[in-house]
């Protein structure tokens, strides 16, 4: 049996013979960008480089990276889907190009994998009226034994990347697929079927073009690739299993959930394992519960393990032992999930008890609605949305009292409540991905004086919990305990400012991690860095690990101005600034 960390070393070990340098996986909270709450793919913290910034590391990556997606949280429980995974991938930045990628996607698939290649499919770019059809990919796959009728060509929607906001790289991609060996569906089926006849496993893109605001796609100068090849989903094919639910790093989980539980309930079982590893993992993040953005994404995981832990019947304060598989299974890889274990455990008891308070309120105004006899859809999901209600719980309670619940009323207030949650997201997203624009730029070299001038100000156990950049304003999370009086303020502003307006020089340097720990760095996830990493000086200033963007000199950000101050979980405060 093909096991989780066999996969994971078989790939990185191949890409570093072809001279790729590993790198670390970054954290799952995003660096200076706005677009995402979460790291969704490996390239997420490779943007500045793919944009052109020089890595430490080189020119040929390969990694692990850990990834959290929320847009498909309710189709969790079925075979395919997970909020947590590992991705593998490996980039060229402006190295090699599409007849080396393809050639090592082929030869790591056919000669490592030992996969069937009478089995093997590939989907290309099909072209439109901006962008032509990408023969070159084709051709490459035929001269390797694909034969014509196992290529692909296909729209824009299924073999086409990006950008992940307005403007910004994008580019064709080709898609291999594995012939489960089911039958088809239709005499149409096709790779990209989603009937489960063919199994995507590895994606390769061609970072070729820059879309710009106007909506043309320019060649990029920097041409880049960029793959992805899910770990999870992959040690699932490779193994014949049915869902990924039955691979090693989900085994002993499922089994443990089924010994601590009086009802056996498939989907309730998959759903609480893939929440208790999420949780397990943005908890070792230090983020904390809360009704904001990515502290919200955890609550709402956490209450939902608690709510089909209820289907289950489950033990007292059987989570504990989940956690506890969880940080034992990938502590090697990730040894923020060790150093951080007490954390965990802690911040998770807390949001149980929070939602035990919850749901004694949903149960109340349960017996309220049910004095009015049967239960509406409309009445089902108030009891989902106000008081975190599973469709399911509310037709047992139901069931208890002899009374009918409209489920398909409660599914079409449902499917309302997703679109208006899709507009909001899209809004809030609204932009290019990590932004490299003069704006953005400026910006970012802001935080690294705020981070500064807040340490001065507030204590030097100040650290940074997270950023968030726009080209309209900086937003910057660090711990602190308490409200910042009016003159801690303007004396923040004030740092700043001076330091502008002396045209300080903002030099970048490599060095190794160590090297940067023993001059003082700053950094904010030690786990996440390689054995290179680029040191940013504003003078004597500020002394920071990261991957840029910046400006040259402080003179060029104007005037600095705190707009907003405020807490967002316990201990963690937030600042919102502008640039004028």
């Amino acid at each position: 049996m093909m096991k989780t960390n066999d996969l994971k070393k078989k790939y990185i070990d191949f890409f570093k013979k072809q001279n790729h340098e590993e790198i670390n996986s970054a954290s799952i909270i995003p660096e200076n960008d706005p677009t995402v709450l979460f790291t969704t793919a490996g390239m997420h913290p490779l943007v500045p480089f793919l944009l052109g910034e020089e890595h430490p590391s080189g020119k040929r990556l390969v990694s692990v990276q850990k990834c959290l997606r929320t847009g498909d949280i309710d189709d969790v429980g079925d075979s395919t889907h997970n909020t947590f995974f590992e991705m593998l991938g490996n980039w060229s930045l402006g190295d090699y190009w599409k007849k080396e990628s393809i050639g090592m996607c082929y030869d790591f698939l056919i000669n490592v994998l030992k996969i069937d290649k009478k089995k093997l499919y590939v989907t290309v770019f099909k072209g439109n009226d901006k962008v032509p059809k990408d023969e070159e990919s084709a051709k490459i796959w035929k001269k390797l034994g694909i034969p014509e009728e196992r290529i692909f060509y296909m729209p824009k929607e299924d073999n086409w990347w990006g950008p992940a906001g307005e403007t910004g790289p994008c580019g064709p991609d080709t898609e291999m697929f594995i012939d489960t060996g089911k039958e088809k569906c239709n005499e149409n089926c096709k790779p990209g079927c989603n009937c489960g006849k063919y199994f995507e496993i590895w994606n390769s893109v061609f970072m070729e073009y820059n879309k710009t605001k106007s909506g043309k796609y320019e060649p990029l100068k920097q041409k880049n690739v960029d793959t992805g090849m899910g770990v999870e989903r992959t040690v699932a094919i490779l193994n014949n299993c049915e869902s990924v639910y039955e691979i090693d790093s989900f085994k002993k989980l499922i089994k443990k959930i089924r010994e601590n539980s009086k009802n056996k309930n498939k989907k309730a079982e998959r759903i609480v394992a893939d929440h208790l590893k999420a949780s397990t993992f943005l908890l070792a993040e230090k983020i904390i519960p809360s009704n904001l953005d990515r502290g919200y994404v955890l609550r709402r995981l956490i209450r939902r393990t608690i709510r089909y832990s209820k289907i289950l019947e489950t033990k007292e304060n059987y989570e504990e032992e989940i956690i506890k598989s969880v940080i034992d299974f990938y502590k090697e890889d990730y040894p923020e999930l060790d150093k951080n274990a007490d954390f965990i455990l802690k911040e998770f008891k807390k949001e149980k008890k929070k939602f035990a308070r919850t749901l004694k309120t949903g149960l109340r105004k349960f017996k309220d609605i049910a004095k009015d006899g049967d239960i509406s859809g409309k009445d089902a999901f108030l009891l989902f949305q106000s008081f975190g209600f599973p469709i399911e719980m509310t037709v047992e309670l139901g069931k208890e009292k002899n009374l009918k619940v409209d489920v398909n009323g409660f599914n079409k207030e449902y499917e309302k409540h997703k679109k208006m949650s899709k507009k909001g997201a899209n809004k809030k997203f609204k932009g290019g991905l990590a932004d490299s624009s003069k704006e953005t730029k400026k910006l970012h070299t802001a935080t690294h004086l705020l981070g500064e001038a807040l340490r001065r100000v507030l204590g030097k156990k100040v650290e940074q919990r997270g950023s968030n950049i726009t080209p309209e304003r900086l937003r910057f999370d660090f711990n602190f305990d308490r409200k910042l009086k009016q003159e801690e303020i303007e004396e923040i502003e004030k740092i700043v400012n001076e330091k502008i307006n002396q045209d300080l020089d903002i030099v970048k340097k490599e060095m190794s991690v160590d090297e940067a720990k023993d001059i003082g760095a700053k950094g904010i996830f030690d786990e996440k860095y390689g054995e290179k990493v680029f040191v940013y000086f504003i003078d004597d200033f500020s002394k920071e690990i990261c991957g840029g963007p910046h400006v040259k000199k402080t003179s060029e950000l104007g005037k600095f101005k705190i707009v907003k101050e405020k807490s967002i979980a316990a201990g963690t405060r937030r600042i919102k600034a502008i640039l004028k």
